[in-house]
């Protein structure tokens, strides 16, 4: 989550906190071994995604690099914000990524990716909302890489968080619905499989697979309402799972009776033509867009929207796409191109 918002919201939440929270009449926490905020407001029963800029604004002359930890040292904990189902103005502001400027830092991206670079305002004033297929007691499809299991859950949140970092970098504003406290972006060939993955704004994912979905419609709905009026995308990112042999091209689905949905898969879809046209002459691209309306996703939710499948977990073509990292920030940068695409030719 950001560490940084733009200045207009750091007054209106920061400035207040001296009379809102006396801190004698605050609760503390001594961090332990391997403690990061996340964690610690988490141990206490304190919304994370909520309240963390308070924990920053509280804690400040005691965080290593404003950011982090020192183990054994005691922090005080914001008041719990009960109400977290209805997203006030200033809830919303500290639970959603904002636009970035130069040198922002988001702890989600993990501390190598932390600081995000302002490339352009070419997306500024625009709304991402973006979705990893599957996640907490569903992994999706697994199989064995290298003599250790694998699973769809991981690598598309890779994705998306290289997705997240593209989009902000070009001034979007991004939500990440699907979150993992401890894992960033990460740079590795096999990502360690786990199942702590929640829901905005902190929401433990259900093992019902209706109620799952359920829960991601309903936190993307609820924002989209409140930018309304706004350009807003969801981009929904999956893995594949066909048979084991059968390597696949990026495929888009969009909600046929969405212009702008449409739009947004085709200008994805042909973005990824033109780069296998410059980078892979030599061989055809045969993914498609075509209309998924059956899907609970596509049909369920308010923006207009794409639904990806980046390759097939267990071809072994496909696997060189989804584990090497490069591919996979190649991948991001491609999608946030067509998504300026989609947006400058309206």
């Amino acid at each position: 989550m950001p560490q940084k918002i733009v200045k207009l919201l750091v007054f209106s939440l920061w400035i207040p906190l001296s009379a809102l929270f006396a801190q004698d009449s605050l609760n503390t926490a001594i961090a332990e071994k391997g403690d990061g905020i996340y964690s610690l407001l988490r141990k206490q029963g304190v919304d994370p995604y909520i309240t963390y800029n308070d924990f920053i604004a509280l804690n400040v002359n005691n965080l290593r690099d404003s950011l982090h930890l020192y183990e054994g040292m005691s922090y005080f904990i914001p008041k719990r914000i009960t109400d977290s189902t209805e997203y006030s103005k200033e809830q919303a502001a500290v639970i959603e990524i904002k636009n970035p400027v130069k040198g922002t830092t988001y702890d989600i991206f993990g501390e190598k990716y932390a600081e995000v670079p302002s490339k352009s305002e070419r997306l500024k004033g625009t709304v991402y909302y973006l979705i990893s297929g599957h996640g907490g007691p569903d992994p999706g499809a697994m199989t064995q890489f290298s003599g250790k299991s694998i699973s769809e859950d991981e690598y598309a949140y890779d994705v998306t968080l290289r997705l997240a970092r593209e989009l902000l970098s070009h001034g979007a504003q991004v939500y990440v619905i699907v979150r993992d406290p401890d894992d960033g972006i990460r740079d590795d060939q096999i990502l360690e499989m786990d199942n702590d993955e929640l829901v905005l704004p902190d929401l433990t994912i259900p093992l019902d697979q209706k109620e799952r979905l359920e829960q991601r419609v309903d936190a993307v709905n609820k924002l989209y309402l409140q930018h309304k009026g706004k350009h807003q995308r969801l981009i929904v990112t999956h893995v594949d799972s066909r048979s084991k042999g059968q390597n696949i091209d990026v495929f888009f689905y969009y909600h046929e009776k969405s212009k702008s949905g449409k739009k947004f898969a085709e200008s994805i879809h042909n973005t990824f033509k033109e780069k296998y046209q410059k980078y892979q002459p030599n061989r055809s691209y045969s993914g498609t867009f075509e209309d998924r309306s059956n899907l609970y996703l596509v049909k369920k939710t308010l923006p207009a929207m794409t639904f990806i499948e980046i390759g097939n977990i267990r071809s072994k073509k496909d696997q060189r796409r989804i584990l090497d990292y490069d591919n996979r920030q190649a991948l991001a940068k491609w999608i946030s191109e067509g998504a300026i695409l989609d947006y400058e030719t309206k």
